[in-house]
Parts: C-alpha cells; sequence; structure tokens
C-alpha cells in the first residue's frame, strides 16, 4: 500500500506547476487528468462545511484570531495544493476544537497552542521514523473502511442536525426546530439539496481506464436500436454532460453568502478593512500540561486514523496514479502546526471527509485548494477578524447540505468489501466508533475482532488437520498394522 521511494519522487515531480490550457489542468508524465475550472473551483468549497462551523466558535467562544488562522490556513491550502498536487483539504483539529469549547472555563489560546504543538511533534515522529508508513501498509482494509464509515455518518448525523435545529455554535448545542421560512430556514436548505442533487447527482465514478472500452460497447450496443432510442440517449448524456461542468457547490455557497447580507444589513457597517496584527503566542508549562492531557491525548489518535491513514487511502480510491504517501501527509500535518501554532492559528490537519468532500463537487487537483487558499488570505488581508460579522450570519442550513454531501461520499468508501467477514469487521468498527464517539475505541475493537477471526481460520500442527485427512491417516496406519 506504501509508495517507495521511487514513487514518491515521480509523485513530486508530478506537481509541477500547472498550465491551464483550453480550460482544462494539464499535468505532466504520465497523469491523465480531465478538469476545468470551475469544477476545481467548486470542489474548492467542498470540506467548508466542516470549516466554518468549527472557526467561528473557536472565534466566539476562545477567542481566536481569524486575521491568523485565515492568513496561515490560507499558506497550508497553497503549500498542499502545490505539494501534493490533490484536493487535499486542511481542516481544524476536531477533537482539540471540541475540548477548547466545551471546557470549563474553556481553553486558551496558549492551551489550544500547545495542544496543536503536541499532536504535530508525534506526527512528526512517526513520519520521519516510517512508523506511520509502517502502520499504514499492515493495517487491514476493513478496520481503516470502519473507520472511514464513522467518520463519513458522524458528518452526515450532524448535517442533519444543522438543517433541521437551530445551533448555537457557542455552546456545541441544538436548538429548537428550525422553521420552514426564513433565510436559514427548511426551505432554503431543502432547495440547495435539490439542486445539489439534480446538478451532480450520486457523483461521478472518474475513473477512466475502461472509458473507451465502455464508449465501444455503448456503440456496440445501439448499432440494433431504433433511431429514436439512440437520439433519446444522446440527448440525455448531452444534458448530464452541461449539468456536470456547474460550479453547484460554489453557487450553493455563492447564495449563502449573499443571505448573509440579507439577513443582516448592518454587516456592511461593522466591516472594518485591514488585518489584525500577528504575534507569537507565549506558552508556558503550565499551557503544555493541560493543553497535552485534556485536548492533544484524545486528537492524536483521530488524526492517525482520519487525518493520515484514512486520508491516504482514500486518495488512493479516488485517485489510484496519485496516492498519497503515509510518510508526506504525517509530516504535512506536523510541519503546519508547528509553524502556525506558535502564532495562534487553529491546529490543523488533513481529513478524509475534506478530501471527499472536494472530490464530490469537482476538486480533481492540487489547484482547488490552491483557489481556496488563495480566496482565505485575501478575506484575512482585507477584512481581518470583522469577517467574522458575515461568518455569524452564515445560513447553517447551509453548511449542513455542504457537510451532508461529503460525510455521504466518505461513507461510500467503504463499499468495496468483498466478503461478509470484511463488511462484519468493518460494521462493528463503525458501530462502536459512533456509539463510543471515539475512534480510538473504534479502532481498537475492529483490530481484535479482526485477529479473532484469523485465529479462528488458523492451522495449527495436528489440531488443524482436516477430518478427511485424520481420517486418511488412520486408515493407512490400520492396513500397516494389517500387512
Amino acid at each position: 500500500m506504501a509508495h517507495s521511494v521511487s514513487n514518491e519522487q515521480s509523485e513530486m515531480s508530478n506537481t509541477t506547476p500547472l498550465l491551464l490550457r483550453r480550460n482544462r489542468w494539464r499535468f505532466p508524465s504520465t497523469i491523465k487528468l480531465k478538469t476545468t475550472l470551475s469544477s476545481e473551483l467548486s470542489g474548492a468549497v467542498g470540506d467548508l462545511g466542516t470549516y466554518i462551523p468549527i472557526v467561528l466558535a473557536l472565534s466566539l467562544v476562545n477567542n481566536l484570531d481569524l486575521t491568523t488562522t485565515l492568513t496561515f490556513t490560507a499558506l497550508y491550502n497553497i503549500a498542499t495544493g502545490l505539494l501534493f498536487g490533490l484536493p487535499m483539504p486542511v481542516q481544524p483539529m476536531k477533537s482539540i476544537a471540541a475540548v477548547a469549547i466545551s471546557e470549563s472555563p474553556p481553553l486558551t489560546i496558549p492551551q489550544i497552542s500547545a495542544a496543536g504543538l503536541s499532536v504535530a511533534a508525534v506526527l512528526l515522529f512517526l513520519g520521519f521514523t516510517g512508523l506511520m508508513s509502517f502502520l499504514y501498509r499492515y493495517l487491514p482494509l476493513p478496520v481503516v473502511r470502519g473507520v472511514q464509515l464513522s467518520q463519513g455518518l458522524s458528518f452526515a448525523f450532524s448535517a442533519i442536525k444543522y438543517i433541521r435545529y437551530e445551533q448555537d455554535l457557542a455552546k456545541s448545542k441544538s436548538g429548537p426546530p428550525r422553521p420552514w421560512l426564513g433565510l436559514d430556514g427548511l426551505i432554503v436548505a431543502l432547495a440547495a439539496v435539490l439542486f445539489l442533487v439534480l446538478t451532480t447527482g450520486a457523483g461521478v465514478d472518474d475513473h477512466r481506464e475502461g472509458e473507451a472500452q465502455a464508449e465501444q460497447q455503448q456503440q456496440q450496443e445501439v448499432e440494433d436500436e431504433d433511431e429514436d432510442v439512440v437520439d433519446r440517449r444522446n440527448r440525455v448524456r448531452r444534458r448530464l454532460r452541461v449539468l456536470s461542468t456547474v460550479p453547484a457547490a460554489l453557487i450553493v455557497f455563492l447564495f449563502g453568502l449573499l443571505l448573509c447580507f440579507l439577513r443582516d444589513p448592518s454587516i456592511f457597517n461593522d466591516l472594518r478593512f485591514g488585518p489584525s496584527r500577528i504575534s507569537v503566542v507565549r506558552i508556558t508549562w503550565e499551557d503544555l500540561k493541560i493543553g497535552f492531557v485534556r485536548a492533544a491525548i484524545p486528537q492524536i489518535p483521530l488524526s492517525i486514523l482520519n487525518s493520515v491513514i484514512a486520508v491516504c487511502k482514500l486518495s488512493g480510491d479516488l485517485f489510484p496514479d496519485r496516492e498519497a504517501s503515509a510518510m508526506r501527509v504525517s509530516v504535512s500535518v506536523g510541519i503546519m502546526n508547528f509553524v502556525g501554532c506558535w502564532f495562534g492559528a487553529m491546529p490543523c490537519c488533513h481529513g478524509a471527509g475534506g478530501l471527499a468532500g472536494q472530490y464530490r463537487f469537482g476538486g480533481r487537483s492540487g489547484a482547488s485548494v490552491v483557489f481556496l487558499g488563495l480566496a482565505k488570505l485575501v478575506l484575512a488581508l482585507v477584512f481581518g477578524n470583522s469577517f467574522g460579522r458575515i461568518l455569524g450570519q452564515f445560513p447553517i442550513g447551509i453548511l449542513g447540505v455542504l457537510l451532508l454531501f461529503a460525510g455521504i461520499e466518505l461513507a461510500m468508501a467503504s463499499k468495496d468489501m468483498n466478503t461478509k467477514q470484511e463488511s462484519f469487521v468493518m460494521f462493528v468498527c463503525a458501530a462502536v466508533s459512533l456509539t463510543g464517539s471515539s475512534a480510538a475505541l473504534g479502532f481498537f475493537v475492529g483490530i481484535v475482532l479482526y485477529l479473532l477471526l484469523k485465529l479462528r481460520e488458523l492451522q495449527c500442527g495436528g489440531f488443524g488437520l482436516s477430518k478427511s485427512k485424520k481420517r486418511k491417516s488412520s486408515v493407512d496406519e490400520e492396513t500397516s498394522l494389517i500387512g
């Protein structure tokens, strides 16, 4: 599963600057990738369903500096897109964010930064020593799929809550049912769902190896058919081709931004131009202790499983010719946080849910996250912390819609289990992860279950002989005695 050094070098060479010719991103070497500018722009907003709520909650509860976080996550996005050549997301470390918001009193920025630095140190150690590549190579696939399934369903459940109920992001609690009417009502969210389904369908399988063979088979099938049937099929194909060019997620997100100003026109008066000052955070030993014990320890297994192993496996599923290296992803997360956390930026990672969301809405290259990074950088430099006023009025129902499609896309990655035994391990792992709200617990149970099933099939010495072999050996003994 892991790449060799030569493969990693060729992968790095494939991430050289992209050229936009005839509205298509051309990749060098052997990579043949069909994508458009509109699809990359649409894929850029595919993971904002998780990014915006967490950033907004941290800014409200923990006084997170938006200028700092937007600036550093923008730089992370740009560097990630250029280095990996994939729509590799940059997402908040969810466990750290949840602990920071829910603790009483809430964690301070130095404590949050200390937690991010602690996780970064662990991931850098695992990446540079090769232990992360070892884990990725030998972890059973059904267990990895169970983690992916649980994370995808968790996103989908949260998305449904965002759509159905009013949300108090500062307290991470759901309120009364959302009204049908209004600029953040159920009708708005359901209209967004219908629009995304009509334009993007159930998602596109972008593996194009058998495309030529499929076209030949279709041509052979229609040779003996009526001209009317052929004409109807061609019209359907043309319509689907046109719909696939619509940047659906980007349109939904821009519509949400428009609703922000319609919901509260006073935002115009509250906007202040220019970024706030970025400064180094002073972290004491007490901050380091609190951040490590309370926030980093729950985050470390989640980062290993979802931010590295699951995201690498998903990248291989979606882009077989560009599968991300576990070592590189682990080191990437570590370096990002070792740079940004010293300045109070939100701890970040690469998440499988974000990759699934950006792929779902059209992201096929690193261009999508580069565009997202440039947009964040402009917002940070132009609006600074006042951009929080806009985020505070963004319709949560629309964020829930984007998160729903991302979660379902991630969960569907687990559809490749070939045997009942593999499916059994995957579903038990996912169920325990969801029930216990811990990917680490589900992972541990999945590993134990997988080993037990393998032990059940193990043959040990004479005890492993089948009945037919035992019967044959006893007959041979009797024959020798008679002889």
